[in-house]
């Protein structure tokens, strides 16, 4: 193996080699299939998750081949690729497996810091050999992250409850790209500590409630002061779930905190949109 191929490693430590020859690609992460697009890879793409929605003129053009966690099989081996483009946490490891037997390269990923997207970067521009174009992505990136540096260095940092779904209300751990992504932006998100990627509201609260020495045979005449503690800010994102601002007042008075929408996409989406995310975090974070 060359040298330099050795660089090029996924999220699973495996080694990747730069493209020769034919390149047809199936993604089954949307933020990774706009990536493709912005680096020039439009054409070689031969397959799409349906929740691959941008660019969205782009895409209708693109096959859809099932979901993130539910590809139809069938299709995409019919596509011929010679990539499968997944990640992590958006896809079934055991459809990866499957998948893996008959398309020779899968690249899997999983940015948890906005700053992994550097190397995601790197590794798509070598893989795919469009340097230049990943190149441009990163200088952006970098110049983003400093504006957002200087816009909130001397704002007070913040608790923040980041709601991604609603019966059960759930929301995000320290350990997920977003909140590290509104970690940036002097929000810190609660819980300060989870098992779970993806925990549910209620057993955040009763953590709390345990942390601050109150019985359980208590909990129930102590929930508005724990719920006024949950957080310094709730913030209400458009996707997964599709938070409108029908929802705010309920949200607010469930979680006796001021509540707003955020774009969930500027906020999940990693890879071309991080640069626009980080700059929407600007703007979002100086308003508040």
């Amino acid at each position: 193996m060359p040298a330099a191929s050795t660089e090029l490693r996924d999220a699973l430590g495996t080694f990747h080699v730069p493209t020769e020859g034919t390149l047809r690609i199936v993604s089954l992460v949307p933020s990774l299939t706009e990536l493709l697009c912005d680096l020039g890879l439009a054409d070689n793409i031969v397959g799409r998750s349906g929740f691959c929605i941008h660019p969205r003129e782009t895409v209708k053009r693109i096959p859809k081949m099932g979901g993130t966690k539910d590809a139809d099989i069938e299709k995409i081996r019919a596509a011929a690729p010679t990539h499968l483009v997944v990640n992590i946490d958006e896809n079934r490891r055991e459809q990866v497996g499957e998948l893996a037997r008959f398309i020779p390269h899968v690249i899997v990923t999983h940015p948890n810091t906005p700053e992994d997207n550097l190397e995601l970067f790197r590794l798509f521009g070598g893989l795919f050999r469009c340097e230049a174009q990943a190149e441009q992505l990163a200088a952006d990136f970098r110049a983003a992250r400093e504006e957002l540096r200087r816009a909130v260095e001397y704002l007070p940092r913040q608790r923040v409850g980041y709601l991604i779904w609603k019966d059960p209300w759930m929301t995000v751990a320290r350990d997920t790209y977003i909140s590290a992504m509104l970690a940036a932006a002097g929000w810190d998100t609660l819980p300060e500590a989870s098992e779970a990627r993806y925990p549910e509201v209620d057993a955040v609260l009763q953590g709390l409630t345990f942390s601050s020495g109150i019985t359980p045979a208590s909990r129930a005449l102590a929930s508005s002061e724990t719920r006024g503690r949950f957080a310094d800010r709730v913030l209400l994102s458009t996707e997964p779930y599709r938070f409108t601002e029908k929802h705010l007042a309920e949200a607010a008075a469930r979680f006796g905190a001021p509540a707003q929408l955020i774009d969930g996409e500027m906020v999940s989406w990693y890879g071309s949109r991080a640069a626009a995310g980080l700059r929407y975090l600007a703007q979002l974070r100086q308003a508040c």
